[in-house]
């Protein structure tokens, strides 16, 4: 399933997402949960620093929040749009919550390269190899908007421990 412009409105979310996650002082990152029949069900962004939950990331609350919503029915076969390529983490939690659809705007590289810190460089699509049911990722879409959530996050934090 390529890249249509289907998946521009939900991405754009994500990104407004990640902007709203740094404006409350966590880290520049959201995502969006889109059900198969293409209607945007639920958005989350990262809460790793207000929550004091380093498993806070932006994919993981979407899952989380999601189901605690709507059922777990609602989420399987849905696609995810995430401001970043998911880690590993989020990954191996969108495939066991039954997404089957990743798709990202700042790669793991766009990423490493605008925040540095700790990096787990373990692409999404790699995490997913071999996976029954398989797991599409597609991207990047719309990355420039996310990496300049991702330098405005590097710029505020520049001299901050993250």
């Amino acid at each position: 399933m390529p890249l249509t412009a289907a998946d521009d409105e939900p991405m754009r979310q994500a990104i407004a997402a990640s902007r709203q996650a740094l404006d409350e002082g966590n880290m520049p990152f959201g995502a969006t949960l889109v059900a198969p029949d293409g209607r945007l069900l639920w958005t989350a962004r990262n809460n790793q620093v207000s929550s004091g939950d380093c498993t806070g990331h932006a994919e993981l609350v979407l899952v989380r929040e999601a189901r605690a919503a709507l059922g777990a029915d609602a989420v399987r076969g849905g696609t995810v749009y995430a401001s970043g390529e998911p880690c590993a983490m989020c990954s191996g939690a969108m495939f066991w919550a039954g997404i089957r659809r990743v798709v990202y705007a700042a790669s793991q590289d766009d990423i490493a390269a605008a925040l540095g810190g700790d990096t787990l460089p373990i692409r999404s699509a790699a995490v997913y190899a071999g996976a029954r049911p398989p797991v599409r990722v597609d991207g990047p879409l719309q990355a420039d908007a996310a990496i300049a959530v991702l330098q405005d996050a590097a710029a505020r934090f520049a001299g901050r421990v993250r």
